[in-house]
């Protein structure tokens, strides 16, 4: 795809999915050079090829789509090594209920048929594809051409879905 930006220069930008497919084919010399480039300072020695190509791999998602918000971060950051599995799914669903709201703005994705569907929440409703629908529902279906709840689609539960699903872990 071109692109023409303000100074009149036009650039290429390729998909994320070609940047990837890009990188799986980088030895370990391509992988640091292209770290270097995306994260502006050198790969560290001790990182292997494989999490080299992950962190880059994100790296290059966040920018585009957008990384993790600071709450997001902070929770992981204050999340011990040692903490145990149920205390651990016992934080996320006590997260996760502070943020059950969707709030207009919010763009859910979704890969199906190896495509990236992308929804907005609206006030309204939800957006997708030049159409907006009154439920998430109605966008998997018309997305999937099945039926099925939107909300657990798009990866969201119902609180009693996050509730039993921690019970269950601990």
């Amino acid at each position: 795809m071109r692109k023409k930006r303000r100074n009149g220069r036009v650039t290429t930008e390729t998909s994320v999915e070609d940047e990837i497919v890009h990188l799986r084919g980088l030895d370990l010399k391509g992988l640091r050079a292209r770290w270097q480039s995306v994260l502006q300072r050198p790969a560290p020695n001790h990182v292997p090829r494989h999490l080299l190509f992950a962190i880059i791999a994100y790296r290059i998602q966040a920018d585009r789509f957008g990384d993790l918000d600071h709450e997001t971060t902070q929770l992981l950051g204050r999340t011990g090594a040692k903490e145990s599995g149920a205390a651990m799914s016992a934080r996320l669903v006590s997260f996760d209920q502070k943020r059950s709201e969707l709030t207009p703005g919010t763009v859910l994705v979704r890969e199906w048929d190896r495509q990236s569907q992308r929804v907005m929440v609206m006030s309204d409703g939800f957006a997708w594809n030049g159409q907006t629908y009154d439920s998430l529902s109605k966008v998997a279906f018309a997305i999937t051409g099945t039926k099925w709840n939107g909300p657990r689609f798009f990866g969201l539960r119902d609180k009693e879905d996050r509730l039993a699903m921690a019970e269950a872990q601990s």
